[in-house]
């Protein structure tokens, strides 16, 4: 029996690559001012992103507890094998919800076969996790060596990226107030990371035309064998911008494949209109 890959919404996987490769997304929620939505699947994120450029601040909320107990029990009645892929724990309590509801269901369903997997990633960094992984599952790849290989990339996998706007970031509380005033007052636009799962300021570069440049260098100065892996590059709102670092990218190490996407619009509501973010190995693993 294949293995069935199943991920959430922070992925930033649109509907048509889910469907190629037959990934199951669970939505997080995007709460606005009128209505709560599931993201992806009927609020888009250049919705979310308009609404912030009117000053409307939309808030989020993890999948729910009965949505991992429905799907988990429908795959461990029918014993089908699956891995969840999980949003980063340190972004989102999605991951500790996870956990809550495997355990519960292994209680029931003793021979239910199945892992929930913190890849500490964020964004398309965690959709070319999942992105593997599904792949291996196509091909017929056994149930350890997805899960392995799915562990290895959310290891090695580099998030690099810039926001249009620190404020945005300020209100999630993924940056101090005083940085974001700063940060706007002084033009600086901010490189960030992610280590072990959070969001950490690597460099604050003055003016928007550097940043792309310095993405690049960082690329060069962390990734591995660059021209032949597959990276990713999501945008919030700004697919011109997208489109020229991934020239910039082809230009400077020959990448081949470059999967470009939107910021969906549950991370896209912390980070905000304008956000360029880039996603790569630093260490390669077939």
């Amino acid at each position: 029996m294949h293995i069935q890959v199943v991920c959430d919404s922070a992925s930033d996987l649109n509907h048509k690559t889910r469907e190629e490769l037959s990934i199951r997304s669970l939505p997080l929620k995007v709460i606005t001012q009128e209505a709560e939505y599931e993201d992806g699947e009927n609020i888009t994120p250049k919705n979310v992103y308009d609404r912030m450029r009117a000053g409307e601040a939309p808030k989020t909320a993890q999948v729910s507890p009965q949505a991992f107990r429905d799907t988990f029990t429908s795959y461990a009645e029918k014993g089908q094998p699956f891995i969840y892929f999980a949003f980063s724990s340190e972004l989102s309590g999605t991951y500790q919800t996870a956990k809550m509801i495997e355990q519960e269901v292994k209680e029931e369903y003793k021979d239910a076969q199945f892992d929930v997997i913190d890849t500490k990633a964020a964004s398309l960094g965690y959709g070319l996790v999942v992105l593997r992984a599904a792949e291996l599952a196509q091909k017929g790849a056994t149930y350890k060596e997805i899960l392995e290989i799915g562990r290895y990339h959310a290891h090695h996998m580099e998030h690099i990226f810039t926001v249009d706007d620190l404020e945005y970031l300020q209100r999630g509380g993924r940056v101090s107030k005083a940085a974001a005033f700063v940060g706007g007052l002084l033009n600086i636009k901010p490189l960030l990371h992610m280590e072990n799962g959070q969001l950490i300021p690597l460099e604050k570069i003055r003016g928007s035309k550097k940043v792309l440049k310095r993405m690049i260098e960082v690329m060069d100065e962390r990734g591995s064998n660059l021209k032949d892996q597959r990276i990713a590059i999501s945008h919030g709102d700004d697919l011109e911008r997208a489109e020229k670092l991934a020239e910039m990218i082809q230009k400077e190490f020959g990448t081949e494949q470059i999967h470009i996407d939107f910021v969906g619009a549950t991370i896209g509501a912390h980070s905000g209109p304008g956000t360029i973010a880039l996603f790569f190995l630093n260490d390669t693993y077939k």
